[in-house]
Formats: C-alpha cells, sequence, structure tokens
C-alpha cells in the first residue's frame, strides 16, 4: 500500500489515461534511493488493466552490455518484428542479437522501437516499465529516450524511474519523489509496529528525512520500548546511511560469498557455480589466457596473478570444506542463497535470476568486500562466460595494463557498434584504452572511442576521449593528422568554425582540405577558402578536388574555376553518399545552377534517411529547408526545419541548431509572424556568433531585416542591410550579402537611399557575372527596375522568372509603380497574381500589401482559396509529401523515424481536412501545388 503519494501517483494516472485515449506520453520519477520510486511504478502497472505491461529494470553490473535492458523489454513482443518497416526491423533485430548484420545509425534504431511498441500497443495500450534508469546501458536508454520523445499519436505510456541527479534526456521535468508528509510516514509506520507516539514519529522523519525505506529499516531495529517511547532512540540510529550494512555482516560467510558474486553477475546458474568454484578453492583463469591455462601463472596465483586461496578457503580467507559442499553434502551455494533468500536481502526472480530487495543491497555488498576479492569473483566468471560479458569480467578482474583483455574489450566495443550502441562502444573502447600497454594503439583507441561517443550523441565526451588520444599520438604523425582531422570536425559541428578551420588547414590530405574549406565557407572567410581550393587543385583529378578547387578558383576570379565545377557536376551520376551530393549542390549553386543545386540537395537528403547512418540527415535538412523556403513553399520549409532541429538537438550538432532556427526565422519573417522571427534568431545569433558560423549568422540577420522588409519598415530594413554587408567574418558572411542583394535594393529604395540602392545593383552585377540561369537574370532585372524605375526591368523580369514566389515579388513591385502612376487598369492582373500567389505560400504581409494595392486599384475581389495544405501540421506535411513520391506508409516510418501505425493515424486525419478519400487524390493535390524550385542562391 501506498501512503502519502496521491500527487505522484495523480501524475503517473494522468500520462496512462492519454495513452489510452491515444496521445501518448511519458513521465519520470526522480528520487533518492529508498524514496519509493519502485512502489508507484507497480502501483501503476497495476492499474494497467486491459493495457499491456513491458518492464525492464537497470542493473549495475549490466550498465556496460549493450542493449541489455532493450533486450528484456523487448524480448516478449519479438513476434511482432515482421510488422515493422524493413530498415526498422533489421536494426532492432541486430540489436536483440537475433541477427547478423549492423543495427546502423541509433535515429533508425530507436525507430524501430518505437515502431515494435507501437505494435505492442494495439489495440488496448501498453505500459512499459523502466525502472533504475540511471543503470540502464546506454545504447538501450538511447533507443527508449528516443521513442519515449515521440509518443504524441500513440497508446503508449512509458514511466522512468531515476536516481538522483542521472540526466534522462529531452524528457519532461521529472517528478519528485521525496520524503513522505509526518501524517503518511505517521500511517507506514503504524501499518508495520502500530500506532506509535508523536515524538517518536517526528524524531525518526527528522532523522531519516521521512525516505520509506529507511523509515521501515530503521524502525525495525528497534525495541519496543523505543518504540513506544519508553526509551529514547539510539544514537547513532542503527543501520547508519547504508542502512543494510549490518545485515549483510550478519549473514556467514558462505552466503556473503554468493552475495558478492550476485552484486557482480545476476545469473541464478552463474552465481551458484561460480560460488562453488570460488569456495573449493579453483583458480580461476588468468586475464587474457584461455581455459586449458595457457600462459597462466604458477598454481599459487589468482586471475590477477596474487596468491590465490587455499582449496580450504572461500574468496574471503574464510575456512571452507575441501570438496565446495556444505556439511549435508550438498554445493555450498545452495544453502548459502537459502541463507541470503531468508535474511530478505536478496530473493530468486523468474527461477533465473538473482535480485536484491534494493540497490542498496548490492552497494552494501560491494562495500563490505575487499577489492581483491571482487577481482577473484570477475576472474571466476570470466572463465564460465563468454562474448561481451566475458569481456568485462576480464577488465574487472585485471590488475594493471593487459593487451589481451583490452583487445577483449575492443571486439565488445565492435559488436556494440554493429547494433548501434555507440554510447557502450565509446566505454568499453575507452576502458580498452586504459588497458592497452602500447601508447599508439591507446591512442587509436581512444580515438575510435570518440568517434563512438560523437555518434551517440555525446560530444562532450567524444572531445575528452580525443583530446585524450591527442596526447597519446605525439609519436605517430599518421594518427595525429586523423586525430586532428576529427577535432576539426566535432568544432565545425559544435564549436567554433574558425577554430575548425585553423586545425582542419594544417593538413594536407585532399579530404582534411574539402573539410577545411567547409568550414571556411561556414565562417564566410574568403580568402581562406580561395588558399584552400589552390592547395586542392595539386591533388590529382576527381570529383572532389574538382569541387573545392573549383569553388576557390571561381572565387578568386579565375576563368578555370567554372570549368572545374563543371567537370565535378558531370560526376555527380556516380556519387553514392550524402557528403558528395552536398558537394555537387554547392558546385551547382557558385555556377548558379538553383535548380541543379536544389536537386543535389535533395538527393543528400533522400540518401540520408535511407543509407542507416541518419546523422547526418540534420545537416543535410539544413540545405533542403532552405530551398523550400526561397521557393516559397513556407510549411514545407518549416516542416523539414522543424525536423532538423529536433535531430540536431538529439545528436549535439550546436551549428546546425543554429541553422535551423535561422531558417524558421526567415519563414516566420515572410509570414509576418514578429515574436517568433526575433525569438529564433536570437536563439540562433546566440549560438552562431560564439561558435564564429558566420553563414548563419548572416542568416538569422538577414532574417530581422527581411521581417522589416515584409512589414513596411523600410529604413529599419536599410539599416539592417547595411549592417549584415559591413559584418566580418564569423558575425556575417559574403554569400548572404550577395544573395540578399535584391532584397538590399529594394530596402534602400523604399528608404530613400538611391545612391545606396545603384550601388548595391553594381556590386550585384559583379556578384551575378558567371550567373547564366534564367531565374538569376529575373532578380538581376528587377533590381535594375527598382534602382533605375524602369518598367522595361520589371517586365524583363517578369518574362525571365521560374521561380513564382519571386515573380509575385516582382509583380508586386511593378503592380504599385503602374497604380502609382495613375494606370490602374494595367496594375490589376499584376497585383491580382501577386496576392494570389502570396496568400497561397502564406507570406501574409505581401498579401496584405498585395490586396490594399488592388483595392486601391479599384478592384476588391474575393481572396483566393488558402492553399489545401496548409490545413496540414508540420508532421502531416511530411507524410503528404512522401505519399505523393509514392512510397507505403512503412517507407515513409522508415524515412521519418516513426511506427507505420503512426503514419496511418496521420493519414487518418489528413484525408477529412482535405476533403478527400485516398493516397492518390492526396498525391494529386500536393503535386498541384508544389512549384518547380529555379532561385539561384541557397542561404
Amino acid at each position: 500500500m501506498l501512503y502519502g503519494r496521491s500527487a505522484e501517483m495523480g501524475a503517473l494516472d494522468e500520462v496512462i489515461a492519454r495513452a489510452r485515449e491515444g496521445r501518448g506520453g511519458a513521465v519520470v520519477l526522480r528520487g533518492e534511493a529508498g524514496a519509493g520510486k519502485t512502489a508507484l511504478l507497480d502501483a501503476a502497472a497495476a492499474r494497467a488493466g486491459a493495457m499491456r505491461v513491458l518492464r525492464t529494470t537497470g542493473v549495475e553490473h549490466e550498465s556496460d552490455l549493450a542493449f541489455a535492458a532493450l533486450h528484456q523489454v523487448l524480448w516478449p513482443v519479438t513476434g511482432s518484428l515482421d510488422a515493422l518497416p524493413e530498415p526498422q526491423r533489421d536494426a532492432v533485430r541486430a540489436a536483440l542479437g537475433l541477427a547478423s548484420g549492423s543495427a546502423g545509425d541509433r535515429f533508425l534504431l530507436g525507430a524501430g522501437v518505437l515502431s515494435l511498441l507501437a505494435e505492442t500497443a494495439a489495440p488496448d495500450g501498453l505500459i512499459c516499465v523502466v525502472d533504475d534508469f540511471q543503470w540502464v546501458d546506454r545504447a538501450s536508454a538511447d533507443a527508449l529516450l528516443f521513442a519515449a520523445r515521440r509518443l504524441g499519436t500513440e497508446r503508449i505510456a512509458m514511466l522512468f524511474a531515476v536516481r538522483g541527479d542521472a540526466p534522462v534526456k529531452g524528457m519532461p521535468p521529472a517528478v519528485d519523489v521525496r520524503g513522505l508528509p509526518e501524517p503518511a510516514a505517521a500511517e507506514l509506520l503504524e501499518s508495520r509496529h502500530g500506532a506509535l507516539p508523536a515524538p517518536v514519529v517526528r524524531e525518526l522523519v527528522t532523522l531519516t528525512g521521512a525516505n520509506p525505506l529507511a523509515l521501515g529499516e530503521i524502525a525495525a531495529r528497534l525495541t519496543p520500548a523505543q518504540l513506544a517511547g519508553r526509551e529514547p532512540l539510539p544514537d547513532p540510529m542503527p543501520g547508519g546511511a547504508r542502512l543494510f550494512g549490518e545485515r549483510v555482516a550478519a549473514l556467514s560467510p558462505p552466503a556473503r560469498l554468493v552475495a558478492l558474486v550476485a552484486a557482480v553477475e545476476a545469473d541464478l546458474d552463474l552465481v551458484l557455480r561460480a560460488a562453488d568454484r570460488l569456495a573449493a578453492g579453483q583458480r580461476a583463469v588468468r586475464p587474457g589466457e584461455d581455459a586449458a591455462g595457457q600462459g597462466a601463472t604458477g598454481p599459487g596465483e589468482d586471475a590477477a596473478g596474487q596468491g590465490a586461496t587455499g582449496s580450504g578457503e572461500d574468496a574471503a580467507g574464510q575456512g571452507a570444506t575441501g570438496s565446495g559442499e556444505d556439511a549435508a553434502g550438498r554445493p555450498a551455494s545452495a544453502g548459502a542463497l537459502a541463507e541470503l533468500e531468508e535474511s530478505g536481502l536478496a530473493g530468486v526472480v523468474s527461477g533465473t535470476k538473482v535480485r536484491f530487495r534494493h540497490p542498496l543491497i548490492r552497494s552494501a555488498v560491494h562495500e563490505a568486500a575487499a577489492p581483491a576479492d571482487v577481482r577473484r569473483v570477475h576472474a571466476v566468471l570470466a572463465e564460465l562466460t563468454g562474448g561481451d560479458r566475458r569481456a568485462w569480467h576480464l577488465a574487472g578482474a585485471a590488475v594493471g595494463q593487459d593487451e589481451r583483455v583490452a583487445a577483449a574489450l575492443v571486439a565488445a566495443a565492435g559488436r556494440a557498434r554493429d547494433g548501434g550502441g555507440y554510447g557502450t562502444a565509446a566505454t568499453a573502447l575507452a576502458r580498452a584504452a586504459e588497458l592497452t600497454p602500447d601508447p599508439c594503439t591507446r591512442a587509436e583507441r581512444l580515438k575510435d572511442a570518440a568517434v563512438a561517443a560523437w555518434l551517440g550523441g555525446r560530444p562532450g565526451q567524444a572531445e575528452s576521449l580525443l583530446a585524450e588520444a591527442r596526447e597519446e599520438a605525439r609519436g605517430d604523425a599518421g594518427l595525429a593528422m586523423e586525430i586532428a582531422q576529427l577535432r576539426g570536425r566535432f568544432e565545425l559541428n559544435s564549436g567554433s568554425a574558425a577554430e575548425a578551420v585553423r586545425i582542419l588547414a594544417a593538413g594536407d590530405r585532399l579530404d582534411m582540405l574539402a573539410d577545411a574549406a567547409e568550414a571556411a565557407s561556414y565562417v564566410g572567410d574568403t580568402a581562406a577558402i580561395v588558399e584552400l581550393g589552390r592547395r586542392a587543385a595539386a591533388h590529382p583529378e576527381g570529383f572532389l578536388r574538382d569541387a573545392v578547387a573549383g569553388i576557390g578558383l571561381t572565387l578568386d576570379g579565375d576563368a578555370a574555376g567554372p570549368g572545374l565545377l563543371r567537370r565535378a557536376l558531370a560526376r555527380a551520376g556516380d556519387l553514392e553518399d550524402a557528403a558528395g551530393y552536398l558537394w555537387a549542390a554547392a558546385a551547382a549553386s557558385y555556377l548558379g545552377e538553383a535548380d541543379l543545386a536544389t536537386e543535389m540537395a535533395s538527393r543528400a537528403g533522400q540518401v540520408a534517411r535511407v543509407s542507416g547512418m541518419t546523422g547526418q540527415l540534420p545537416v543535410v535538412l539544413e540545405f533542403v529547408a532552405t530551398a523550400e523556403r526561397l521557393a516559397g513553399r513556407l510549411a514545407r520549409s518549416q516542416a523539414v526545419s522543424e525536423e532538423g532541429l529536433e535531430l540536431a538537438r538529439e545528436a549535439g550538432y550546436e551549428n546546425t541548431v543554429a541553422a535551423h532556427l535561422a531558417n524558421l526565422a526567415a519563414v516566420a519573417a515572410l509570414r509576418g509572424e514578429e515574436e517568433a522571427c526575433e525569438r529564433q534568431a536570437r536563439e540562433a545569433l546566440a549560438i552562431a556568433v560564439p561558435h564564429r558560423v558566420g553563414l548563419r549568422a548572416g542568416v538569422a540577420a538577414y532574417a530581422l531585416a527581411l521581417l522589416d522588409l515584409c512589414l513596411g519598415r523600410h529604413a529599419a530594413a536599410h539599416d539592417r542591410f547595411t549592417a549584415i554587408a559591413a559584418a566580418g567574418p564569423g558575425a556575417g558572411h559574403p554569400t548572404v550579402v550577395w544573395r540578399t542583394a535584391p532584397d538590399r535594393v529594394e530596402a534602400a529604395v523604399g528608404a530613400g537611399d538611391e545612391k545606396g540602392a545603384r550601388a548595391t545593383l553594381a556590386a550585384y552585377e559583379r556578384w551575378s557575372a558567371h550567373a547564366a540561369t534564367p531565374e538569376s537574370r529575373a532578380l538581376l532585372a528587377r533590381c535594375r527596375g527598382l534602382a533605375d524605375s524602369s518598367e522595361d526591368a520589371f517586365g524583363e523580369a517578369l518574362r525571365l522568372h521560374t521561380n513564382p514566389f519571386e515573380a509575385a515579388r516582382t509583380a508586386l513591385l511593378l503592380g504599385e509603380r503602374l497604380r502609382r502612376a495613375q494606370r490602374p487598369g494595367e496594375a490589376r492582373s499584376h497585383l491580382r497574381t501577386a496576392w494570389e500567389t502570396f496568400e497561397r505560400a502564406g507570406a501574409r504581409p505581401w498579401a496584405r500589401r498585395a490586396q490594399a494595392e488592388l483595392r486601391a486599384a479599384g478592384e476588391s475581389g474575393q481572396a483566393p482559396p488558402p492553399a489545401v495544405l496548409d490545413a496540414l501540421t508540420p508532421q502531416e506535411l511530411r507524410i503528404a509529401g512522401l505519399v505523393a513520391d509514392g512510397l507505403s506508409s512503412k517507407q515513409i516510418a522508415a524515412q521519418l523515424f516513426l511506427s507505420p501505425r503512426t503514419v496511418e493515424y496521420h493519414l487518418y486525419k489528413i484525408y477529412p481536412k482535405l476533403g478527400i478519400g485516398s493516397r492518390t487524390e492526396l498525391a494529386r493535390l500536393v503535386v498541384l501545388q508544389k512549384a518547380p524550385v529555379a532561385r539561384d542562391d541557397m542561404l
């Protein structure tokens, strides 16, 4: 029975009730040991009714075994795996050891866990209970939390309990489970000991903090006279801070031995076998040797090479029978286990596991044992186990460095990495490095650990491991260069882009020069891009060399640059990875061929989604979202950036977070959403400026200038554009200045600065010298129309435009001029086109401006119907787009990291919103509203 926990149970009941209605969610209980978190979880599970309950508990000695907790929670429902999309199914099977191969990216595995839970939840719902989350292995924790953050449309409630300050990333604020109120504490004590005097209750509450476990344990050790208040309570209180130390000490030596083995390994059969072997004094295999004793120490040494106990001593040095049997002829461990169970400290669960009644008991057992005894237990367990368990037991038995043990941990790390358990792999590799005698090999393993930590979404740990690797690799120039390249990539993703340039530019390999050029492009350091391009030109011909060298030479005005870019693009058909397609997009962009640049960015997104290494996806989506915005597809741009932002935050890619925030700010500006624009721009600048990511700082500043321009605040917009043009590398970006020149000309003209408008036009003409697409010429013509008040230039722009959104902006400017020149009849068609386009795009400020001008021109027609897809949420819009591409629900689920049931749920809501009833009709609507992308600049 629970006492005084109505608020905590209310929080659990609420999330379970929402899950029953298909509005799943998660809740975290946080409190100290003994606060009653497990009792709350048990009570919640007992209220499940028809809902299915899956449960796992973190175990400290399994926290280094990849997917140990996930295996426990998912094993009962593996029969539903065939319902999952193939990539998700294969990832889960690999993680659970049901199939060979790799689970791939952790996002993919997390989506598979979500899908499997969703299948299990049908039709009555599911409660997934995760106790002692602080000890759940990292691979399982990542997958479970990924699923927990995406339960909005599922019949799933996930309940976590965690001790102390252990992080539970991305979850709502935890429900604190504190000490009991005094009346509830009195009830608890009364249920066990009868009514106690109020002074006794108050003193017990004060001394224990009303911790339910402490209250129960300490009260049980008091005499009747003390409980009745006839005698004072003892000082100090029995049990002290550990509570269970005295009870562990009271066990017989054989029972303490079984308890110690169980504190290291929970499997009942292993516990009994290891305890018997230790009690019989059998020599354990030394770390690094085989079971046949090859390379073993002499008969008098244990696994650590120290003197072993004699055949008549147990692991604690206590006398035992020579055969490992008790006086009745039974195996000694059987009687010792019975004593341990009778003590109430531990018990056998499901006939296969030894489980302590509370984690603090396990801690007390460990504290009571000598380090040498713990090592002996690990050594014997290493003899009795295989695979990852053997590797970790060997590590636990090791004293000093040992290459064979290190190699076993490296193999375990490889298996964890193949299953997508990057966090676990990082831990194993870091421990392997500690055990590695050779400095260069140690550095290699630390470097690999850093990569695994990075892929596991732990950039801080990755940087620390890489710093250690750097110190160890001083004698190996090649390895030092690999480490330097990783440092540069880490900096580029989450640190200072300028520092990334400095680190990466020190290398001579082409891939490092390419990384350095990418970093320099983020900073906005044109001189560095040019220099790196010239250095790349010295390398043999190939796609990457031509792209990097071509960009640098083009920026330097070298006539050879465009030719190299075109040669690089000619090889685009052979590309296979997302990074290659992004370089192709960059090459096309520098040639002014926006349609091809957009196509390459889209291909990069598709490859990143299905490659199994979707960690690249947040970065790729930066470019996809920008292309959608520039095409005037604001809802789609927002949807892509929201997805990218979520993934970037999970991956720890701070600079990509800034990119998506900046794009969202620009979308908000076009919609006239001042508060959202200003907030998102501030958040982007708060990352981009200190990190010297000038490209993203420039886009965030551009969003604020664009907001002023959209709202007709021309003077303020002009001031902001002027500041953008003056900002140096790290705070601004030359490409932003170049590509926002049409907006800057418009702001200057609106502010009455004709000289400034002409100067910007002249610069834009120089910058656009290599542009060959119709859209680039249309934008230049519009700028001339503004600066020169030329109707002919506006007319030329309208003839050339291939981007309907930019065409609408030109039509609005021309219509305004015609209307003010007292030619309303000619103005109306242009203004009507602009109004309809802006309304469909959701660009409300410009739509209002066009509507006002149209009314002033004598037309007050009906507003055009809004784009029907505007009724969809960002997630629904993403799904609709993939339906239009011909993907099935399973394929969509695989790409968006959802469950197939979630995709079907969204389709069920999409159809009535749009007044349709089939995928075919949905695809037709999406295609009709998807205008071609043709603008030649991608901010």
